[in-house]
């Protein structure tokens, strides 16, 4: 059990170099290891809160760290021990007054298992529909995804809501989960981006185990696809939706699907398939109009607690008008600032900050992205990309997914793609990371605000 404890001790400090000090006290700091038998890793926690909330947001995360640390995948499995026993981690310690050793730990198996298992879901608890700014540029789509959380099943069945990258369809995706959880505790509700829909049949078809696939897939009683416009040229990932669709709608569940394009602009899909697509509710989101725009920076410095001037929001507003990702983190930019320097919001200091805003720039990608962290931090791509775990690389690393998620319109799991195929809760972890730092360490806000200067060609 040496080993045991040797990588756990280097998980915790790999861990801990990516989360916030909150985030690992409160949850992460409260993980043991218990058992490593083979690729599965078996850790303890003291309750079902605490399982819950470390399975569904850090998961990805512990067996990235993991991982990385064993030089190996390990799948990571995670066991309720009671917070007033001995975990039994294999040293000779002495029996308790009974006699009777504690118990040896359940035996390993995947986590993907577990998690289906418990019928956990990985919801973002922040996107509710409270938190979604309704507006005539998706009132349509906001309408439909509260009846459908409202009364599953039973309207706008499917229900598909489109339109460009950034303007809140996943946010509606999960507002709806949350709601349903809420509102229909028997309810199984299950969320998965394309990506995760597409590497769960691949691996069901290496494993044969499709039985257990079609089961997974076809025993919810909601279901939330994300980004489904990349099942283009995929004939046996539409076949086995196709199949899934018919199951799910002839139960009576509710089916919820987004994508950047309406079904009819979905090149090679299937015609039986977008015929079933079709046969639905088509919401489409629009573009948020200045209005709208002002109304979301006021919601998030509600949310974020940022005196927000109106002349300051109106003119973040006004000059950032397509992404609600970039006018979102243009906010974090002058608040950052703001603290760093100790001094009051003005339209001054915002129009200093956001000098870069309104002007017309370059399709920016990922490679250019990894390129100009990997110059600014002296590293090579492959470094970023790759398993190493060295503090100023891990820095870098999380530096780049911020910024590809700010400046591009990847979703997490594809920039945990990127970056070596890491969980998307590894990316979530990241921004949410940086955000916080920017606020407090001004080197890491200098290098955020210079990167993102250099990468727009502005600097």
């Amino acid at each position: 059990m040496e080993d045991l404890d040797e990588l756990w001790s280097r998980c915790s400090l790999a861990l801990k170099d990516s989360v916030s000090d909150a985030v690992w006290n409160m949850w992460l700091s409260k993980v043991q290891p218990v058992d490593m038998a083979g690729d599965n890793l078996t850790l303890g926690v003291p309750n079902s809160v605490v399982r819950t909330r470390v399975n569904d947001r850090f998961l990805g995360l512990i067996r990235d760290a993991a991982s990385g640390e064993s030089g190996r995948p390990l799948e990571v499995l995670l066991i309720i021990v009671d917070a007033d026993d001995e975990i039994d981690l294999g040293f000779d310690e002495p029996e308790d007054d009974f006699g009777v050793l504690p118990a040896p730990p359940i035996p390993a198996v995947p986590a993907s298992v577990a998690a289906r298992a418990t019928g956990s879901v990985r919801l973002d608890p922040r996107f509710t529909f409270e938190t979604f700014v309704s507006a005539s540029s998706n009132r349509l789509a906001f309408a439909a995804a509260q009846t459908v959380a409202e009364t599953p099943g039973r309207s706008y069945n499917p229900l598909f809501i489109h339109g460009a990258s950034g303007l809140g369809k996943t946010h509606l995706l999960h507002a709806i989960g949350n709601y349903v959880l809420e509102n229909y505790p028997t309810h199984r509700v299950l969320y998965v981006t394309t990506e995760t829909f597409l590497n769960d049949f691949v691996e069901a078809l290496r494993r044969n185990t499709t039985v257990a696939f079609k089961r997974h897939y076809r025993e919810c009683d909601v279901l939330l696809i994300d980004d489904i416009q990349f099942m283009q040229n995929k004939e046996g990932l539409q076949d086995e939706l196709f199949h899934t669709y018919n199951d799910l709608h002839g139960a009576g569940k509710q089916i919820v699907l987004t994508s950047d394009r309406a079904p009819k602009s979905i090149e090679t899909l299937e015609d039986r398939l977008r015929s079933r697509l079709l046969s639905g509710l088509l919401a489409e989101i629009d573009p948020p109009d200045v209005e709208t725009r002002l109304a979301i920076l006021r919601t998030k410095a509600a949310n974020d607690r940022i005196v927000l001037p109106d002349d300051v929001g109106e003119f973040i507003a006004t000059n950032v008008r397509d992404n609600i990702r970039e006018l979102e983190g243009a906010l974090t930019r002058v608040n950052a600032f703001a603290t760093l320097t100790n001094a009051p919001i003005s339209l001054e200091l915002t129009q200093m900050v956001l000098s870069d805003i309104g002007a017309e720039t370059k399709l920016i990608t990922p490679d250019m992205i990894l390129d100009a962290v990997a110059e600014t931090y002296g590293l090579s791509v492959e470094d970023l990309i790759g398993p190493r775990r060295a503090r100023p690389l891990v820095t870098a690393r999380h530096v780049a997914m911020y910024l590809m998620r700010t400046l591009t319109d990847y979703s997490y799991p594809s920039i945990g793609k990127v970056f070596g195929g890491r969980d998307h809760s590894t990316c979530i972890s990241a921004y949410d990371k940086i955000e916080g730092q920017m606020r407090e360490r001004r080197q890491i806000y200098e290098q955020v605000t210079g990167l993102i200067h250099q990468i727009k060609g502005s600097g």
